[in-house]
């Protein structure tokens, strides 16, 4: 085994005395007591910036996945990127999940879980790396680095510190000495023994066993201006000590998995099951072909998108469900399941190649998800997102709740001809706004005969029942030689500006007899 630093020199190098050591560790975070076959999943973000829509779609699988074996799911906050860590972004990461219903179990006794508060535990794994070996301090500056990246290009090689070009890979403790008392900080790096022409087989519980070239680059383990782990050094640490079993992943990750395999085997820990999931693709409007969902093109890719514009979070994350298991509507449709959380999802069904999100099928399980809500569910989450996004004009709908109530309750009677025209809650109450005075809009485009306007008016009575309201019309409509269905479209258009509404005996009761008085009135 190759020499390492004594305990002394292991302080200086890291600035302070591990404080743990491996048994430590081990006895600190020992096995999980969870029965036979419980997963353990973890959602860990990086708070620098949006959340993204594949985060969503990760995150209902780490917790589906949790939920279903009996097992735990982890939110850990990968902190450790300092310069592009972005204000708030953790709250709204949490908000996010909250409002998403994707529920996570941080039990205290792993944790903590910002690695920001986990330094202690990192200094301790290095501080046995460094000391049997398989790390060492380097002191390359940043100009060195660009100056080998720039030789190694010129020559044709791969970039990075390996081999020859790790200058400090064997240096001795008085050179190490040397730089510190020059004031110098130094990285860790790991003591690579990889050989890229030798392969390295690693597992994916979905793909299978998958062959890579041996890593032989010394990557940074602690960096030297703040302390902090790589994500390559949290992940082995958080992920064995965490206890975590499966980690899922987004397909970009798999060039990771030699380095973090090599990780796993250099320490002698038990790797969890990876699980590398497909990217959340759309089809581009110009090509017509299939690409990832971009931040910067496309605003459904932040999922802020979907809170802002009122989309059901529940319809959204069925319609996730399902990609993630496409066995799910059907079970759905045939009234074997009611929600997500009662289908299973299971890894060998995750989509391995680009899963498809497409707006017109996310619409149809919106429409699908709204059309079997209860009015007072409906009239509370049209309300609820009134208050918190909604203008100075939807926040006035949901101001009179019985009225609202009243509005959102024509036609939802019958459960098995329940309208599904709302697809968003903003969509919603623009589908109505017709039903306040503020907002109506007189059609003047419409050719209205006023003479069956008149007419009606002059028997309107609102405490009339269905029947004896439509012989009324039929009355008028014999009177003036029209088909009935002239006479409603004319009071139809009147009243709501529109030529396609629920029905109209329902609207004139919600809208009150002075108020439909009031519109045929004025229009004449």
């Amino acid at each position: 085994m190759r020499q390492g630093l004594s305990e002394d020199l292991i302080a200086r190098v890291l600035g302070v005395a591990p404080k743990y050591t491996i048994s430590e560790l081990e006895e600190k975070f020992p096995p999980r007591d969870l029965p036979e076959g419980a997963m353990v999943t973890r959602f860990a973000p990086s708070p620098t910036g949006m959340m993204h829509l594949g985060g969503l779609y990760q995150a209902l699988i780490d917790s589906k996945l949790a939920y279903d074996s009996h097992g735990v799911f982890m939110l850990r906050i990968e902190d450790t990127d300092t310069k592009r860590e972005v204000v708030d972004a953790v709250t709204l990461i949490i908000s996010s999940l909250k409002k998403f219903g994707i529920k996570y179990n941080d039990m205290p006794e792993y944790g903590p879980y910002y690695q920001s508060e986990r330094r202690d535990i990192y200094h301790s794994v290095a501080a046995e790396l460094l000391r049997t070996g398989r790390a060492y301090p380097c002191f390359l500056t940043a100009d060195d680095m660009e100056r080998i990246r720039s030789e190694q290009s010129a020559a044709g090689f791969a970039t990075g510190i390996y081999g020859e070009f790790a200058r400090d890979r064997d240096i001795s403790a008085e050179e190490i000495i040397k730089h510190l008392d020059n004031g110098e900080m130094p990285t860790i790096r790991l003591y690579s023994t990889g050989d890229p022409a030798k392969r390295i087989f690693c597992k994916d519980a979905v793909r299978g066993s998958i062959g890579f070239p041996e890593n032989n680059e010394d990557i940074v383990l602690i960096k030297s201006n703040d302390g902090l782990p790589t994500y390559h050094f949290a992940h082995l640490c958080d992920d064995h000590f965490m206890r975590t079993t499966h980690v899922i992943r987004g397909e970009e990750w798999l060039p990771s998995l030699p380095l973090h395999t090599q990780l796993f085997r250099m320490m002698e820990w038990t790797p969890p099951l990876y699980i590398h999931t497909s990217t959340i693709d759309k089809i581009d409007s110009e090509t017509g072909k299939q690409r990832k969902l971009s931040k910067r093109k496309d605003p459904e890719s932040n999922v802020a998108f979907f809170l802002q514009e009122g989309w059901p979070t529940m319809a959204v994350l069925e319609y996730l469900g399902n990609i993630a298991a496409s066995g799910y509507e059907e079970a759905k449709l045939k009234g074997m399941v009611k929600t997500i959380w009662e289908y299973p999802i299971k890894p060998k069904k995750i989509p391995m190649s680009g899963a498809l999100f497409d707006m017109k099928k996310l619409e149809w399980w919106a429409k699908e998800y709204i059309g079997a809500m209860a009015v007072p569910d409906l009239v509370k989450s049209v309300t609820d997102w009134a208050n918190e996004y909604g203008d100075e004009k939807q926040k006035m709908q949901v101001a009179d709740t019985d009225y609202l109530t009243a509005v959102l309750a024509i036609e939802r009677d019958k459960p098995r001809r329940v309208r599904k025209d709302f697809i968003t809650w903003s969509q919603t109450l623009e589908i109505v706004e017709f039903f306040w005075d503020e907002l109506f809009v007189a059609n003047t485009e419409y050719e209205y005969n006023r003479d069956v306007l008149k007419a009606f008016l002059e028997t309107f009575d609102v405490a009339d029942d269905k029947d004896t309201w439509w012989n009324k019309i039929v009355e008028i409509a014999g009177k003036f030689g029209i088909k009935n269905g002239d006479v409603a479209m004319n009071l139809r258009v009147a009243l709501s500006g529109r030529t396609n509404t629920p029905d109209l005996y329902s609207i004139m009761q919600v809208m009150g007899g002075t108020r439909v008085t009031k519109r045929i009135k004025d229009l004449l």
